[in-house]
């Protein structure tokens, strides 16, 4: 069943310029909101596991992200059936639609940096290194797809037992 982009529209108040790119960077332009939509993409989804980045976000500042991702609807979050202190966050259809962003970030990267890369990158290069752009993006996206109905199904069974 398909979808119109309109149904998943996120409203924007106070528009200083009607820029597209000063709209979004608005929204996700700081350090660290991009980071986060990584690590969800990485399966980390709890406080703790954001925390446990090799970036080291500090506490008052993921916690100012998170509601702001959430405030536009680009992540939510599911309470942990079985610790119910625990946030599950989760990307939204319009967080998912950042993966080609996140995409073409770590390939200018690789790219134009001379840098030593950390073992989870330096994997997804060569895991990607013959696939083309669109193939990496579909596959990376039905991944996450499919590893968020498994987190919101499981929340869901837990949710009836406890």
């Amino acid at each position: 069943m398909g979808y119109s982009y309109k149904e998943f529209m996120i409203q924007i108040e106070n528009n200083r310029s009607g820029c597209p790119i000063s709209t979004s960077l608005e929204i996700v332009g700081d350090s660290w909101s991009l980071i986060i939509i990584r690590d969800l993409f990485l399966q980390r989804i709890t406080f703790k596991e954001f925390m446990d980045s090799p970036e080291k976000i500090s506490s008052n500042i993921l916690t100012d992200r998170l509601k702001k991702l959430k405030n536009f609807e680009l992540i939510s979050y599911v309470v942990n059936p079985i610790d119910k202190k625990v946030k599950n966050y989760y990307l939204t259809q319009a967080g998912l639609d950042f993966f080609p962003v996140i995409y073409n970030l770590s390939m200018w990267s690789k790219k134009h940096l001379d840098m030593e890369y950390n073992t989870i990158a330096t994997q997804w290069f060569e895991d990607t290194q013959f696939k083309n752009q669109e193939e990496v993006i579909n596959q990376s996206i039905e991944a996450y797809t499919n590893f968020r109905a498994e987190l919101l199904n499981l929340n869901k069974d837990l949710s009836k037992v406890s």
